[in-house]
């Protein structure tokens, strides 16, 4: 037999990346899938049959229809329940209310069949009335079809056919997107009064007055966002690093003809290599940019949008400093400090939060052509101060679009 290639008896490592699109813009998701057990997991037969007798490097394609991820549409998976079925617990003290478009785990139901509190799988929210709620069981992915390719990173055989778990990979790698998108054309109403509100509410000159010359997410995550930046700069671009540090994490084989930081802290700033200019400014005291009007072809903002209690205003002023069909482009991951970031943040799941992200561009309606991507799973270094903790790297996700021509 042939161990260089898949067979029954195989363990292997697959990249799956899935892409597909939606009223809202294109998407992709880049997921690692480790110890992939050929004996025991579960793959769609179109996928199987692909991926049998395949070698490390090879890489396969599957389409699925409409339904085939995540499950057929169902409508009578979409019913209505009464109001008091929605517990209201609270989260840092303040109330979960049921918004329109949000999703929520079903363990927050009550009196329901077959639903138990320690029930995460989400629902959705699609409308809200007096007395009344109507909750969408479907699968976010239920309604699209996607393009599937996974590339064999490594083959080896199993030594033993004992422990491990029976994976659906496709539920496994689906568990997540479809949650960042509106439901029936129409906003999520992410925004409560408290949304921006957040538990350490003095100014930010304050908090980050001193300089923190250490990486907010682990190395692997630093080269995701490396690689978003690198895959959607293009030479010789006037770039503005917005909220920016000591790392700008920019490919260097990417020549920009200029990276000016707009920062809290002046050291940290004076720290970064990647810079040509700095300047001091606080955009929850002053959105206004301090900027003239296209004076850039792309702006980048690295794990600090979760930070912004102004957003809609950020948005309109990027938009205004950025040249015809420049980018806005905004990473980041699951790790932030929790004094700063607003409330909103900390209670959606991680998919919704690119959701957000993607209101922000909506709303100021000077942006078009947008996407939202993810890359999770890959190994955590060991090298890592939370690598005996978790050892799967911080996930990416990034959100951004063009402004409009």
């Amino acid at each position: 037999m042939d161990m260089s290639r898949i067979n029954k008896d195989s363990l292997a490592t697959l990249e799956f990346d899935i892409k597909w699109k939606s009223d809202l813009g294109s998407h992709r998701e880049r997921y690692l899938a480790q110890n992939v057990n050929f004996w025991r997991d579960l793959f769609p037969t179109k996928l199987s049959q692909y991926l049998l007798g395949a070698r490390e490097g090879d890489r396969v394609r599957a389409t699925f229809m409409p339904g085939e991820v995540g499950g057929e549409y169902r409508s009578d998976k979409v019913f209505e329940i009464k109001d008091k079925q929605f517990d209201r617990r609270k989260i840092n003290g303040r109330s979960i209310e049921p918004r329109y478009g949000r999703f929520y785990p079903k363990g927050i139901l009550k009196d329901m069949p077959g639903i138990y509190r320690i029930n995460v799988q989400p629902f959705r929210c699609v409308d809200v009335d007096e007395g009344t709620l109507s909750v969408d069981f479907n699968h976010p992915m239920a309604k699209y079809g996607v393009d599937v390719d996974v590339t064999v990173r490594e083959v080896r055989n199993k030594q033993s056919d004992r422990g491990g778990r029976l994976t659906d990979w496709i539920e496994e790698v689906a568990d997540g997107p479809g949650m960042q998108i509106r439901t029936n054309g129409k906003p999520t109403d992410f925004f409560s009064k408290s949304a921006f509100a957040r538990n350490d509410e003095n100014r930010d000159s304050v908090f980050y007055e001193k300089p923190r010359l250490v990486h907010h997410i682990d190395a692997q995550a630093r080269a995701h966002v490396s690689d978003v930046y690198r895959r959607t700069l293009k030479p010789n671009m006037a770039v503005l690093d917005l909220m920016s540090s000591w790392k700008s994490h920019l490919p260097e084989s990417v020549p920009l003809g200029s990276v000016i930081g707009l920062g809290l802290n002046d050291q940290e700033m004076a720290n970064n290599s990647a810079l040509s200019g700095h300047t001091v400014h606080d955009l929850n005291v002053e959105s206004r940019l301090p900027f003239e009007d296209q004076s850039f072809d792309a702006v980048l903002c690295t794990a600090s949008v979760e930070y912004l209690t102004r957003p809609f205003e950020v948005f309109r002023e990027v938009a205004r400093v950025l040249r015809p069909g420049g980018l806005f482009v905004n990473t980041f991951s699951n790790r932030w400090f929790p004094p700063k970031a607003i409330s909103l943040w900390s209670e959606l799941s991680e998919f919704e939060r690119m959701g957000l992200v993607s209101e922000y561009f909506m709303e100021s309606g000077a942006y078009g052509n947008l996407k939202t991507y993810s890359a999770r799973g890959w190994d955590r270094p060991e090298d890592d101060r939370y690598f005996g903790e978790n050892p799967v790297s911080d996930p990416l996700y990034a959100v951004w679009a063009e402004k409009r021509r």
